[in-house]
């Protein structure tokens, strides 16, 4: 057996319950980690906008988020300072994934509440490392 099969196997009886919150505006970023993701068995839910964010959080209720900061309407900031002001969001792990790569902007989504930061182009199995080490706390 592949390594690659057998951590598939792995992986896919620990996390088919957790609920992942995915909001990219760019299409063919938002399908292709949808779908890495769901070939680990996470149940994924994405957004191309935050227009309907507040109740789709609500609806889904997501284990973690991952959230680009440029965003139509509604950036990716603002919604880190609104959730972390709801009592109910305030200790779900949200991963930035952004193509703002200077050191200010990784700071302030920090400062904000996520709890890691990824620069555009990612390396997906980093951001998969990532949303395991946030389950296994």
């Amino acid at each position: 057996m592949m390594k690659q099969e057998l951590l598939t196997r792995q992986t896919s009886k620990s996390h088919n319950d957790k609920r992942v919150l995915l909001v990219e505006d760019h299409d063919a970023n938002r399908m292709l980690l949808s779908d890495y993701l769901r070939h680990f068995t996470y149940d994924v839910r994405s957004l191309s906008d935050a227009f309907t964010f507040f109740p789709t959080l609500e609806q889904f209720r997501p284990d973690l988020i991952l959230l680009d900061l440029k965003l139509p309407v509604i950036d990716g900031y603002t919604l880190l300072e609104e959730i972390r002001q709801k009592p109910e969001w305030q200790t779900t792990p949200i991963i930035v994934i952004s193509a703002f790569a200077f050191k200010a902007d990784r700071q302030r989504a920090l400062d904000l509440g996520a709890r890691h930061y990824f620069v555009k182009p990612i390396n997906l199995n980093h951001v998969r490392e990532a949303i395991e080490a946030e389950f296994s706390v």
